[in-house]
């Protein structure tokens, strides 16, 4: 039985028939699909990134949703979005690279688990050439194959130029702001055209610092206020620091992942994880950092102990716990415990003003 207010059903019936090109009102009881759903999540390849942005199992990025990844150079921006594409072959769907940088490396992509012959890889110089490109691949899909899942990677926003600054002068005003105005009326359409649609789009972004600022956040991104308003996700990269073999050669850098802004669960949750320069994001060693952290493994020097689904102890050493990780039933447990870990569930009304802690720090996303 409906628990709809007869009025607000009347009213939604009389707004779906003054559009009648498409259905504008809706309930958001769980009967019907809406344009809030997200029916698709895509992998970040790291487990833990993916539980801080959607805060449920099995997620990540949304499909239908925008999302930025930005940070200094050198923190794994690039990586990430390529990390999507992967999740988004490895469910059948199509992954599109498009590139401002001209930095890709066909022999990194596929270690990681991109199958280059599948990808769609776009070259792109300037702003409007990259929208105009996201706009005929969502058209192409509407035409042949809207329930195909795709994900455009746009590698990157800061590198990209409009046609105002490729024909301008550097010494006349104007041009500087040319980017801003062109992502404002572009970001507007393009939010609304992926909106319905299994589209992914990614736009990876460089930090810059915002002079003479004292307080708050002294970061900016390159684009104007466009990107960051549209986005309904958007991550912050730092590195933490280098990972060193036994010879001392930097292998890796240890990144940390905070989700900024985020309408799809709570923002402002991150995420640590390392990222090896040969195969990308070490997923399961961030898995063994949070059963430390929680006590779901014993340590003893260098070895470990863990009880799996089945009562049986496994002694391991750190550098074997992907090789424990291999049986299937295994891996779902252990995911399943850091899940319940990691997933913030809310109840309301369960704390009072003696219950949490407040500081002066503030977001400024």
């Amino acid at each position: 039985m409906s628990n709809r207010d007869e009025l607000a059903e009347v009213i939604a019936s009389e707004l779906n028939k003054q559009f009648k090109s498409h259905q504008v009102a809706y309930f958001l009881d769980g009967v019907g699909e809406t344009p809030t759903d997200v029916t698709d999540w895509i992998s970040t390849g790291s487990t833990l990134l993916d539980l801080a942005v959607s805060n449920r199992p099995d997620g990540g990025l949304a499909a239908g949703r925008i999302t930025e990844i930005n940070g200094l150079e050198g923190t794994g921006k690039s990586l990430i979005g390529a990390h999507a594409l992967a999740s988004t072959q490895k469910k059948g769907g199509l992954a599109v690279y498009i590139d401002t940088e001209s930095a890709v490396s066909a022999e990194f992509l596929q270690a990681i688990g991109i199958d280059t012959d599948k990808m769609l890889y776009v070259h792109l110089e300037t702003v409007e050439d990259i929208f105009d490109t996201i706009e005929t691949i969502v058209t192409k899909i509407r035409e042949s194959d809207k329930d195909k899942l795709v994900t455009i990677l746009v590698d990157s926003l800061a590198a990209a130029s409009t046609k105002v600054e490729m024909d301008a002068d550097f010494d006349k005003d104007g041009w500087a702001t040319s980017k801003a105005i062109v992502l404002s009326k572009a970001m507007r359409k393009i939010t609304q055209m992926i909106a319905r649609q299994k589209v992914c789009l990614i736009f990876t972004n460089q930090l810059r610092q915002k002079m003479g600022v004292m307080f708050g956040d002294p970061w900016t991104t390159s684009g104007g206020k466009a990107l960051p308003f549209h986005a309904s996700t958007r991550i912050r990269l730092k590195n933490m620091g280098q990972i060193k073999d036994t010879n001392k050669n930097t292998i890796g850098i240890k990144i940390r992942a905070q989700v900024i802004k985020n309408r799809l669960g709570p923002p402002l949750r991150s995420a640590d994880f390392q990222l090896y320069f040969d195969k990308g994001i070490d997923d399961f060693g961030s898995w063994l950092t949070v059963m430390k952290d929680h006590n779901l493994v014993k340590q003893g020097g260098a070895w470990y102990t863990f009880t799996d689904q089945d009562g049986k102890d496994h002694k391991f050493q750190s550098k074997d716990f992907e090789s424990l990780m291999a049986d299937e039933e295994t891996q779902k447990y252990v995911y399943d415990l850091i899940c319940q870990k990691i997933v913030l569930k809310y109840d309301s009304g369960k704390l009072g003003i003696d219950d949490v802690s407040t500081t002066d720090e503030f977001a400024d996303a």
